[in-house]
């Protein structure tokens, strides 16, 4: 078994997919080594295991929307694709979603996975509770304001296998998405915070191919938040649909040109209807204080001749601070520094040196199931203060170390 991108190979052909929570209990309590699967748009170990992978996707939950309390129940495995379609056609909303829409709900939540938007957290900060079946086999609940709950959403999966998670909701909305070309550099290190803040959720694209200007900006703006969006940045408004990686057919590409539509259809980078195959990619990301960007992006195109040949896009975002003790965004107004590079990892590791070397004065958080390097337990232990208390967490639901695979034990996570 292999990854979405292809680059990793799980170290077990022991995958299970049980049919209800009891089997799915005899698994982990017989088990000594356990990782769950999402939808595999991980990039490196962080749910490899030599013992046994489980899938939770034929686990018999359902939807469920409660509206008096605003809350949706919703089963691991679900889909950000199937969750905004339901969620719409009761009239209900999520806050953002990532870029595609095709990612688990369970994984994205596990890991840190974000859209972007100064108001908007990570995926995880939607959860108000979670369900998870711990190593010896019993059933626990930690809802928002139980002492745990800061660590149990975002857990890199190495608590339990989690089989349900129950998010606030909001009435639906509608999100018209307009595209910016050629932004000029020198606005976005003069005006980045102002640009990324100018619409509900922004992202910047560029290949640095042309350094005096980034390719393309992504504005998604909320109906409900007034007038369609009118500043151009000194840069020009597309006038024809465009991918985040200029060039290439943009069919797959969410809806532009200021149409309005249903925020699950809007909000992601890429259609549902798509399907996406094998990556031909990897993936890097860091994540940095927002207030750096006017002295971080100067440097980034300055240097970007280091990194940019196995370069097929840098994605630049913003994220909300949370008080998740594992979150890469805990505690700080966050700028996401995304990398998409060529699927060729001898071309992309002296690029990937580089641009941590460019980032490092600037108190990088690599994403946890990215693509990094020169990031080690010490370092994970100077960038979480509440490290100590996950690990205490840890040793109360996982004594005996089941839901720890290699990764984390380098990580210095458990």
């Amino acid at each position: 078994m292999r990854n979405w991108a292809g680059n990793l190979t799980y170290s077990t052909a022991d995958v299970r997919e049980p049919r209800s929570i009891g089997e799915l209990q005899e698994i982990v309590a017989a088990a000594t080594r356990v990782k769950a699967l999402g939808s595999g748009h991980s990039f490196n170990g962080v749910i490899d295991c030599t013992g046994t992978l489980i899938s939770t996707k034929s686990l018999p939950h359902a939807i469920r929307v409660d509206g008096d309390s605003a809350q949706v129940e919703v089963p691991s495995a679900t889909t950000y694709a199937e969750l905004g379609a339901v969620l719409h056609a009761g009239g209900w909303a999520l806050p953002n979603m990532g870029s595609l829409p095709h990612i688990s709900v369970a994984g994205a939540c596990s890991t840190g996975t974000h859209g972007s938007g100064v108001r908007n957290g990570c995926l995880a900060t939607s959860v108000t509770a979670i369900e998870l079946v711990r190593a010896d086999g019993e059933l626990v609940t930690s809802r928002a304001g139980d002492p745990d709950f800061p660590g149990m959403v975002l857990a890199l999966g190495s608590l339990g296998v989690v089989t349900r998670v129950w998010m606030a909701v909001q009435p639906t909305f509608e999100v018209s998405q307009d595209v910016l070309l050629d932004v000029p550099s020198s606005v976005v290190a003069a005006q980045g915070t102002a640009l990324l803040s100018s619409a509900w959720s922004v992202s910047l694209f560029t290949s640095f191919r042309t350094p005096e200007s980034v390719d393309s900006v992504w504005r998604k703006h909320r109906s409900d938040e007034g007038p369609a969006l009118v500043a151009t940045w000194s840069g020009r408004r597309a006038d024809a649909p465009v991918h985040p990686i200029a060039g290439l057919d943009a069919s797959a590409a969410t809806e532009q040109l200021g149409r309005p539509g249903p925020w699950h259809e809007r909000l992601p980078h890429f259609r549902a209807s798509f399907t996406p195959s094998v990556g031909d990619e990897l993936q890097s990301e860091f994540f940095v204080p927002l207030e750096s960007i006017g002295e971080l992006w100067p440097r980034l195109v300055a240097g970007a001749p280091a990194f940019s040949d196995a370069l097929q896009v840098m994605e630049i975002r913003t994220i909300a601070p949370d008080d998740m003790w594992l979150s890469p965004f805990r505690g700080r107004q966050t700028l996401a520094v995304h990398l998409t590079w060529v699927s060729d990892v001898e071309r992309v590791a002296p690029a990937l040196t580089a641009v941590q070397a460019l980032l490092a004065p600037f108190d990088p958080r690599p994403h946890w199931a990215k693509v990094f390097g020169a990031w080690d337990a010490s370092a994970v232990a100077s960038a979480y203060p509440d490290l100590g208390r996950f690990r205490d967490l840890a040793e109360r639901l996982d004594p005996e170390r089941c839901f720890v695979n290699d990764y984390l034990a380098r990580m210095g996570v458990r």
